[in-house]
């Protein structure tokens, strides 16, 4: 499985739990970290552990394990590091204090619109 069929199936599983304001960065030429960072947010600690487990959920299905996941006791950000795709959920007070799309604004937005709903 290619790490952009990762990434898609990462996407899917946050958009049909209702994930809010989903990116998907490539960054691949600017770390050795990962090839891509998903980032969503959710409304609630909830909803954080829920679009967490139905992104494992799915990339398990496709044959795919995290190689760690961390946050599962805050659930206020969550990260799963799948080596070539790192997904980050986090509730909207934690994005906005991390900023993470600031961080790494020199990576290249991915077009993901083919795989959310509108």
């Amino acid at each position: 499985m290619t790490d952009r069929e990762e990434l898609e199936i990462a996407v899917k599983a946050l958009d049909s739990k209702k994930a809010e304001n989903i990116t998907a960065l490539k960054i691949g030429d600017l770390t050795v970290l990962a090839n891509y960072f998903v980032i969503a947010s959710a409304t609630s600690t909830t909803q954080v552990k829920a679009l967490a487990d139905a992104v494992e959920y799915n990339l398990e299905q496709a044959g795919v394990k995290p190689k760690s996941i961390e946050g599962v006791q805050s659930r206020n950000w969550i990260v799963l590091d799948y080596i070539d795709v790192v997904v980050h959920i986090f509730t909207d007070e934690a994005r906005e204090f991390y900023q993470l799309e600031h961080l790494w604004a020199d990576g290249e937005k991915i077009d993901i619109s083919s795989v959310t709903t509108p």
